[in-house]
């Protein structure tokens, strides 16, 4: 009997495989996803639509239904559009998170001169509200929410606290992927006002100082389960993660099937 048989996984990664180069993230993105599909798990992946994906090549197109929603930001209203296409040779939907301010840039976190995108939190901010709209749009309840990477960090935030009423949501448990760090330095000094907006009053502390280690911190504070999705965890994070009370999968574990398959069944209700 499949673990997850008929039961909605929403993935949602910064990075994904064949849309995007073969770093650890984008790779485990979709085989862990794959491997959901394959134990009868309902999926559907979400991931932003950088400037450097090609569009024609991988076969996107705009979903006009769920296209033209505006997402206050900060204050300001920024259109939503939507794309999706089909991984090649899977049963898999991938949809694309665009908008031309936020994603038309080529890479996730750093220019081409390797330093940090200033609107770094504004994009995280509407990649979040952008995907919770539209799989409320979409009628699709998911049982489970798998996350990948610190550009995820604010969804379990936003989800629990923003829509914490929402009964699309009630139910839904969030797993979240933790890698090893990919960006150095902080992001917006700003960036807890900008949350604070959203009229939600907790985790700023940690927004106050937006850090790598103080983002993951804020997802875990969030989440209901954690996956070590690197071998090498750097030693701040591990010591966060280490001190949570949240049920952790090792990285050893997290390459055994079985072993991965059960640890997401343990948080279907």
């Amino acid at each position: 009997m499949k673990a997850l048989k008929d039961k909605r996984v929403l993935i949602v990664s910064s990075e994904v495989v064949p849309y995007m180069p073969q770093s650890e993230k984008a790779v485990n993105s979709f085989q862990s996803s794959k491997k959901i599909n394959d134990n009868g798990g309902l999926t559907r992946i979400f991931m932003p639509k950088y400037g450097l994906i090609n569009e024609r090549r991988h076969q996107l197109h705009e979903v006009i239904r769920l296209s033209g929603m505006n997402m206050v930001i900060n204050d300001l209203y920024m259109p939503l559009i939507i794309k999706v296409a089909s991984i090649p040779k899977e049963r898999m939907q991938v949809y694309f998170i665009d908008n031309e301010d936020y994603f038309k840039k080529k890479e996730l976190f750093y220019d081409k001169n390797k330093k940090l995108y200033k609107d770094n939190d504004l994009r995280m901010i509407f990649f979040v509200k952008g995907v919770i709209e539209t799989v409320k749009k979409l009628n699709w309840s998911p049982d489970i929410i798998y996350l990948h990477g610190v550009f995820t960090s604010l969804f379990p935030l936003y989800l629990k606290e923003l829509y914490f009423d929402d009964p699309m949501f009630l139910n839904t448990k969030i797993i979240s992927s933790i890698y090893k760090k990919s960006f150095s330095g902080k992001l917006s000094q700003t960036m807890s006002k900008k949350v604070q907006f959203d009229e939600i009053d907790k985790g700023l502390d940690k927004l106050s100082s937006p850090t790598y280690d103080a983002l993951i911190e804020l997802m875990i504070d969030f989440s209901d389960g954690i996956v070590l999705s690197s071998e090498e965890i750097d030693k701040s994070t591990e010591k966060i993660i280490k001190s949570s009370s949240k049920p952790v999968l090792s990285y050893k574990n997290s390459l055994d099937d079985k072993l991965f398959m059960k640890f997401f069944a343990k948080h279907l209700n």
